[in-house]
């Protein structure tokens, strides 16, 4: 017979803490999730994620099927691929092929979705109402002869489980303590986000590659991204085709819901060199340093089409948000006990491309999956969890190093290297044999 494991500790309720959360309840592990955040309202802000088949996987897996079906149809199709323009808005290359066909949304293999980080939030707490704590600071462990692993608190509470994991973001103490060499550097690059809302006047002059799907622009200093978020259906429509699977599982589909309502939008993410921007803090939001911004923006966008202007200069100006630019150094698998990471507490990486939250996603599906292994006694929980940290240490520190090379080519301020990417980008677009090799598409 093998000891079937009691309980789980997940220390931080980000999104690779609660997918793990979902996946764990959903396989029969006893699991609780403690959260520094005062309550589940504490976070109702950020901007579009794009969830990769990788991190599709993951949410497919962990959540109940109503949930999946929800966050599917409250997200939306971001296009096929990413489109890669100069500042004039004319086409380098495409990234991503569109052969006409229409994937099914529900296949977590088959496409992307545009996920609202508030809607993903809220699904991902959803039905976990006995499962999560806040207002829990977790100050660091202590390890057990018995096996178990006990939490404290800065409340001066303690939790006790058969394994502790951190998944409380950056600067986590639980990694900080169970690998202190672990390291992080600040990258020399920054990045000013926002959102333009699509209302009817915005939606009449904003041109149809804005409005399409993913752009990538190269102009000959600096880097600009956007993205479309518009749902695939309305909450009424939701509800009237899963609110009674939703109630079964105890939900509230018509709270759920609307929670769940965010505005259409296009975000952009204008990334630069970190002594281009003025600095802000997320306190900052508004005027004046909202127009400083606007002000080096339209600087730094001379000779760009007028409509990448336009839209920099119209967004919502609550809406803007400045974010630097670190990276984790990379980590050695070490020998492994009943404490172990994901996401960000590991391997940090800048917010280029949703990197990030895929790896996170991937990290609590592989996690769920070594920890349903050595509760069936399949594996013993050491080995599960040394298996499961070699390759979550492998693969995310192999995406850091890519986002970091793609954040620094970037910020490349080297004239003659930025003309030759953009030529390079032309080259593969004019030449379809070609891109395909380069950017592995058949």
């Amino acid at each position: 017979m093998s000891a079937r494991l009691k309980h789980v500790a997940v220390i931080g309720g980000g999104i690779g803490g609660l997918c793990l959360a979902q996946g764990l309840r959903r396989a029969g592990i006893p699991v609780t999730v403690y959260e520094r955040d005062r309550s589940a309202d504490s976070r109702l802000q950020g901007f579009r994620l794009n969830i990769e088949p990788t991190g599709s996987t993951a949410l497919r897996a962990c959540l109940p099927p109503a949930l999946w079906e929800v966050l599917v149809a409250t997200s939306g199709d971001p296009g096929p691929g990413i489109s890669f323009r100069d500042e004039r808005m004319r086409p380098l290359v495409r990234i991503g092929r569109d052969d006409g066909r229409k994937p099914d949304p529900l296949d977590p293999t088959a496409g992307r979705h545009a996920v609202s980080r508030v809607t993903l939030r809220k699904i991902l707490l959803a039905g976990l109402d006995d499962v999560v704590r806040f207002g829990k600071e977790c100050t660091g462990f202590v390890r057990a002869d018995d096996g178990t692993v006990t939490a404290a608190f800065a409340d001066g509470t303690t939790a006790t489980a058969d394994v502790l994991v951190a998944a409380d973001g950056a600067g986590s103490r639980v990694w900080g303590q169970l690998r202190p060499e672990a390291g992080r550097t600040t990258l020399p690059a920054t990045a000013v986000a926002g959102k333009l809302f699509l209302t009817e006047e915005n939606r009449r002059w904003l041109p149809e590659p804005l409005l399409a799907g993913m752009n990538a622009f190269w102009p000959r200093q600096d880097f600009l991204f956007t993205a479309v978020f518009r749902r695939r259906e309305n909450p009424a429509a939701i509800n009237a085709r899963l609110g009674d699977r939703l109630r079964a599982l105890g939900l509230e589909p018509e709270r759920l819901l609307e929670d769940s309502h965010d505005d259409d939008y296009i975000l952009w993410a204008f990334i630069a060199h970190r002594d281009a921007l003025p600095g802000f803090t997320a306190k900052d939001q508004v005027d004046p340093v909202a127009v400083a911004v606007r002000e080096m923006l339209a600087r730094r966008t001379t000779g760009w089409h007028p409509d990448l202007r336009r839209l920099l200069a119209d967004s919502t100006p609550d809406t803007l948000y400045q974010t630097e630019f670190r990276a984790a150094q990379p980590l050695r698998p070490a020998e492994t006990g009943n404490v172990t990471g994901l996401g960000d507490a590991v391997h940090q990486m800048p917010p280029v491309g949703g990197l990030g939250g895929n790896t996170a996603l991937r990290d609590a599906h592989r996690l769920r999956t070594a920890l349903i292994a050595a509760d069936r006694g399949e594996q013993p929980l050491s080995r599960a969890l040394h298996d499961y940290e070699t390759d979550m240490l492998h693969h995310g520190f192999d995406t850091v190093r890519e986002v970091v090379r793609n954040t620094d080519a970037a910020i490349d301020r080297n004239p003659l290297r930025r003309t030759a990417i953009r030529w390079f980008f032309r080259t593969c677009g004019a030449v379809p044999p070609l891109g395909r090799a380069v950017f592995g598409e058949g």
